[in-house]
């Protein structure tokens, strides 16, 4: 687990917002990302009958469409233990191998920070 008190600024307000939209929108994920400028795309996961992603492909989605180059960091607030392989490869298409996912419960707690590698 992370203190989020040693987070980042910025890395914490992703965490804070992927809690928000879980919680605002009672979805069993949320999620955020921060392109290369520090512009934001909050989501949750969406699940209709002919479509299916998740918080943190929703929201790698909208940076996408809104015109992003790259992401600097992820966050993605779930109960799941850890962040699947097909969220971290949208993160690694935009963002690269580098790239850090903080996985979150949803007290807000990081449990931890992968790679999108």
């Amino acid at each position: 687990m992370t203190d989020s008190s040693a987070l980042d600024p910025e890395d914490r307000k992703i965490v804070t917002l992927a809690r928000s939209a879980r919680a605002r929108n009672g979805v069993p994920e949320g999620a955020a990302v921060r392109d290369e400028t520090g512009r934001t795309y909050v989501a949750g996961t969406v699940a209709l009958d002919s479509l299916k992603l998740s918080a943190l492909q929703t929201a790698v989605a909208m940076a996408v469409a809104s015109g992003a180059k790259s992401l600097e960091a992820a966050a993605v607030v779930t109960e799941a233990d850890s962040a699947s392989a097909g969220d971290r490869a949208a993160v690694r298409d935009l963002g690269g191998p580098g790239t850090p996912v903080l996985v979150a419960g949803p007290d807000g707690t990081v449990r931890e920070t992968l790679t999108a590698g």
